[in-house]
């Protein structure tokens, strides 16, 4: 992909990834598996890093990097752990609807917190008795006075158990526009994380329960106006949740070809490797094709969404690739390590554990499959990649390269800011520049 969809700015972004990845989570895996419970000091490790921030302009402190840089991000950390990617895949989704519903000082409050890594949002939309069907949700929120009244139960939740700052969808009235989306902190009274569940994979990551009870939150915490709560849960979905979910099936699909051309080398059969052999060779081969595939799906989407263009579909159908041959190759990687795969010692079955979770959020294959048929038809509705174009194109950066970068180089904020003030309004957080030097800008 490099000299295409990337600049060695992308790269140089991609080994430091896969240089901490290598050094801080790898060591962490066995105890994940172990515990089958949330890692909360690794998703706070990684969170500091400043990569939740990927897609935050630098005026609030992000990296101002655009979706191709998320999308490498994800796959190299899913590479290693698909749990941690699965972690930052989550509050980077999180941060899709205050980017994209957010008021200026919901902007200016959350977003330099979310860049420095010390607040995790999530977003909550599903529910046990609607599933995927969002406009049948039964949670509601009732105005009383400057604040709503939330109740109900959401589930599936990325990050339930990590989360910071909840973006909830829930009824306020009847039909689609009855639905509207709210910041939800997670010490509000009347809020609650359920107990955490076991799961096939994904250890060290949660995806969980969370209630309300007769929560209040003030109405300046409404995202957009009443009604826009459909909005937030389509666009973040498409936008943010399909192309998250594919870089974390791209780099278990990296993990699974990584461990089994390693596996058919040093394995001996016949006084010869088993990567001798021609039917192995013909599944590798099959392994390698899917996985060329599947990360050309993944980054031409990503890139045209950078690009401000129309890409829906490119989305969908990313997902759906990806998702689909990472299942194949692993089930391809287990028949070669035959009995070996069976014995947590190898990560393979890991990795087709965890290739099963990313399945169904965001649609499962048939709902992608769905949807271009649509598409196919000439009924295709949303085209959220054009509906938010503005917010999502990036511009070439001004900035001179990576060596000639001075320590406090300044960063101009987007119009909307420009004539406000950029004192922080969290505590200890920066509304400048990232500490990390971005060489990305969004248009102003």
């Amino acid at each position: 992909m490099h000299g295409y969809f990337t600049d060695q700015r992308h790269e140089a972004l991609r080994q430091r990834v896969r240089d901490f990845a290598e050094s801080e989570v790898r060591p962490r895996i066995a105890e994940m598996e172990a515990s089958r419970s949330v890692c909360h000091d690794l998703s706070r490790l990684i969170a500091r890093q400043g990569w939740i921030g990927a897609t935050v302009h630098r005026a609030y402190g992000g990296m101002g990097a655009g979706h191709v840089a998320k999308t490498l991000i994800i796959e190299e950390l899913s590479r290693v752990s698909a749990a941690m990617g699965a972690m930052v895949q989550a509050s980077q989704l999180g941060v899709a609807k205050i980017v994209h519903f957010g008021s200026e000082e919901q902007k200016k409050t959350w977003l330099p917190a979310i860049a420095s890594g010390d607040c995790l949002p999530t977003i909550a939309v599903t529910e046990p008795q609607s599933g995927g069907h969002v406009l049948g949700m039964s949670s509601t929120a009732v105005r009383d006075g400057d604040d709503y009244v939330l109740n109900g139960r959401k589930i599936y939740v990325g990050n339930s158990h990590v989360g910071d700052l909840h973006g909830v969808v829930v009824r306020t009235g009847e039909g689609s526009r009855g639905l509207s989306a709210f910041l939800v902190e997670s010490g509000t009274p009347g809020f609650r994380v359920g107990e955490q569940q076991p799961a096939m994979g994904l250890h060290g990551f949660s995806f969980g329960e969370l209630f309300f009870d007769n929560c209040r939150v003030p109405s300046a915490n409404l995202l957009g106006r009443e009604g826009d709560g459909l909005s937030v849960a389509y666009s973040s979905s498409v936008l943010y949740g399909r192309p998250n979910l594919t870089a974390v099936s791209l780099g278990i699909h990296q993990a699974v070809l990584d461990e089994t051309t390693r596996f058919c080398t040093e394995r001996q059969r016949y006084g010869k490797p088993l990567a001798d052999l021609g039917n192995i060779k013909l599944k590798l081969g099959r392994i390698q094709s899917r996985l060329l595939l599947a990360r050309l799906s993944a980054y031409h989407a990503v890139h045209l969404l950078d690009q401000g263009l129309p890409c829906d579909a490119e989305l969908m159908n990313a997902k759906l690739v990806n998702v689909e041959s990472a299942l194949e190759s692993a089930r391809d990687a287990m028949d070669i390590h035959a009995a070996c795969g069976l014995f947590t010692d190898r990560p393979v079955e890991r990795f087709l554990r965890d290739a099963h979770h990313i399945f169904a959020p965001a649609g499962t294959s048939d709902i992608q499959l769905l949807r271009l048929g649509e598409l196919a038809l000439g009924r295709a509705q949303g085209d959220w990649s054009s509906r938010l174009a503005d917010l999502l194109r990036l511009e070439p950066s001004e900035w001179p390269e990576e060596d000639e970068v001075p320590d406090e180089a300044p960063v101009e904020p987007p119009a909307t800011v420009r004539a406000e003030s950029t004192t922080p309004t969290v505590p200890g957080q920066r509304t400048g520049p990232a500490h990390q030097h971005s060489r990305f800008a969004r248009p102003r």
